[in-house]
């Protein structure tokens, strides 16, 4: 019984390798938005003479927007191996950045909805922007709720993630 025992343990132990496949996709995603990101900048930059100043400004959020996007996407990958498929070792923790590793859940959690906060409030700054010549008031009162909802559940993880910190302190005393 015990073999068996440990031959279940040992399958899933190794089952976290099963997402490494993922964490690739992710990673051939980013090089994806990375080559979006470089063809929008030869055309931002190629299209610059002669723009108006409203239309520079939402063309440099849009980068803005995609920089923003890969950010979330390498917290993901990250956070998501170091978690989930295997420790880095503090021999090589020097060789990522800080903000790269350690993240435990609820940090990924903040990170992420902070990350998709910002990406929601570039979107909006662009609907302002381009207003005189976007104007839909029933999506920009759609692009603006869903802002503001994304910044209260981002909030509400904050203090449940303080809350659930304080009564942890408490238990180990």
């Amino acid at each position: 019984m015990q073999a068996i025992a440990r031959a279940f343990e040992t399958t899933v132990r190794m089952s976290r390798w099963l997402l490494a496949p993922f964490l690739l996709g992710l990673i051939i995603g980013l090089v994806t938005l990375l080559y979006a990101f470089v063809a929008k900048l030869v055309d931002f930059v190629a299209h610059v003479r002669g723009t108006v100043e409203e239309e520079i400004i939402v063309g440099i959020l849009k980068l803005v927007d995609f920089t923003l996007t890969a950010n979330l996407i390498l917290i993901v990958i990250c956070s998501g191996y170091e978690n989930f498929v295997t420790r880095i070792g503090p021999a090589d923790q020097g060789k990522w950045p800080d903000g790269l590793i350690g993240i435990g859940f609820s940090g990924l959690k903040q990170r992420l909805l902070g990350s998709i906060v910002a990406i929601a409030a570039v979107n909006v700054l662009e609907w302002f922007i381009d207003i005189d010549r976007s104007v839909d008031s029933v999506k920009l009162a759609w692009v603006v709720g869903i802002l503001l909802a994304f910044a209260l559940a981002m909030l509400i993880l904050a203090l449940a993630d303080r809350v659930g910190e304080s009564h942890g302190e408490k238990r180990s005393e």
